[in-house]
């Protein structure tokens, strides 16, 4: 199914509530450091609750470690798309495979240059605003993007409970 990564996230309470969106919708969760707080903040299990258990997360040191991690999985692993502000595409105008990834960039400074350029227009997306506006909080974007993704595969795996 789809992954996310967090690349250098910054605030505890987003990365807790991401932490519990992957856990509830089976999402791989990948963290790429250097991380803007230790793993056992008060804020970051607050905002998770107790669905870290639940939830799948790894760690990586860096772009490059975290890239490597997807080569090596036995798993797979789809195209990486960016969100950035940035984009020129609507997330909801790609058309999503089961295993693809979607990254996210640090709070209060997006995704790197260099990460954008290497994976090219095709594979960055944004979230739609009205105009003049800066930016959706990481979490909310998270999970707009993620449950785009998997609403174009009719929600596979999710049970009927509200």
């Amino acid at each position: 199914m789809f992954q996310l990564a967090l690349y250098q996230p910054e605030i505890p309470p987003n990365t807790g509530n991401i932490i519990r969106l992957c856990a509830n919708t089976g999402t791989p969760l990948h963290l790429i450091k250097p991380l803007g707080f230790e793993m056992d903040d008060k804020r970051l299990r607050r905002a998770g609750l107790d669905y870290s258990e639940w939830a799948s997360v790894q760690m990586h040191d860096s772009w490059s470690a975290f890239k490597a991690s997807l080569e090596n999985s036995s798993n797979g692993a789809g195209k990486i798309y960016a969100a950035t502000t940035k984009a020129t595409q609507a997330h909801s105008d790609v058309q999503y495979t089961a295993d693809d990834i979607f990254v996210f960039g640090p709070e209060t400074r997006g995704l790197p240059g260099d990460i954008l350029t290497e994976l090219g227009q095709p594979q960055c997306i944004r979230i739609p605003m009205m105009a003049h506006s800066r930016s959706l909080n990481l979490s909310n974007s998270a999970a707009i993007v993620l449950l785009e993704a998997w609403r174009q595969h009719d929600f596979a795996g999710a049970g009927n409970s509200a």
